[in-house]
């Protein structure tokens, strides 16, 4: 049985990790129908996005070893690198000084169907706004300052709820990026984003993990890299003709129902 939520799980993070309706809301919710919300729960929560990101990188693959080749001779694979490590860093300062504290108070069913609610409507307000000119239209044509501004509406992906690649994709559109150059950046920082929390959160938490674990850490990256790879092959098909409202709409319908089944005692959610 715990192998099989462990499935579930995984499921869960690849199907929602680089969707704008946020895995970590989705992790909450379903780690507290399953009762697979502990402290090394939390854990597994975020190792598991190392399988997510693995099929990022896969997709991205090309693109990726040919900057890691180019690096030592070519100023656009240099700026391109380093644009991603600017946007990087606010995410890691912000996370080592309130994490903490957002894990011990923000963590709630309550708090992700909220942020569902307001995270959604933003996304209609994003979409609906007047069309303003487009002048990064791939992620090449980005400078430090574009990088940092992404980096710093990713911190708001800190409450859980919020969705970080919702963060970074809207939020790269309001800047000024295309549609395809900012979930194509908000996929590359999640790599270093990503894999740095999960590293981190496994080193800091390591007295609560022991060898017996490991059957289930495997099984939760297994289906979270299967579930992300097809997840993402199709979400970069999606947004080459459609807009995000759909995912603004799930994502209020579904704070909605949250809200409503936990204040008329119909879902007991745990905290």
């Amino acid at each position: 049985m715990l192998l099989f939520k462990a499935a579930v799980m995984g499921v869960v993070e690849g199907l929602t990790e680089f969707l704008p309706i946020s895995s970590t809301g989705h992790l909450i919710l379903a780690g507290a129908l399953l009762g697979f919300d502990d402290d090394k729960a939390k854990v597994f929560d975020i190792a598991i996005q190392t399988g997510a990101i693995l099929a990022v990188i896969i997709v991205y693959w090309q693109k990726i070893s040919s900057t890691v080749r180019a690096l030592p001779h070519s100023a656009d694979a240099q700026r391109f690198a380093l644009n991603v490590f600017i946007a990087f860093v606010p995410a890691v300062v912000l996370g080592l000084l309130f994490g903490k504290a957002i894990k011990a108070h923000l963590f709630t069913p309550e708090v992700v169907a909220t942020t569902f609610i307001l995270g959604g409507l933003v996304i209609l307000w994003a979409e609906r706004r007047p069309a303003s000119t487009v002048r990064i239209h791939e992620v090449e044509d980005m400078r430090g300052r574009d990088a940092l501004k992404v980096g710093l509406v990713q911190c708001l992906a800190m409450i859980p709820g919020t969705s970080r690649s919702g963060a970074t994709i809207i939020g790269g559109m309001l800047l000024g990026m295309s549609r395809k150059a900012a979930t194509d950046f908000s996929f590359y920082l999640a790599i270093p984003t990503l894999i740095g929390a999960g590293a981190y959160s496994l080193y800091k938490d390591r007295a609560l993990l022991s060898l017996a674990d490991a059957p289930l850490f495997g099984v939760g990256l297994v289906f979270s890299f299967l579930s992300a790879w097809v997840c993402v092959r199709w979400l970069l098909r999606f947004i080459s003709s459609h807009s995000f409202e759909v995912f603004a709409w799930y994502r209020i319908v579904f704070g909605l129902v949250v809200l409503g089944t936990s204040y008329s005692g119909l879902v007991t959610w745990a905290a």
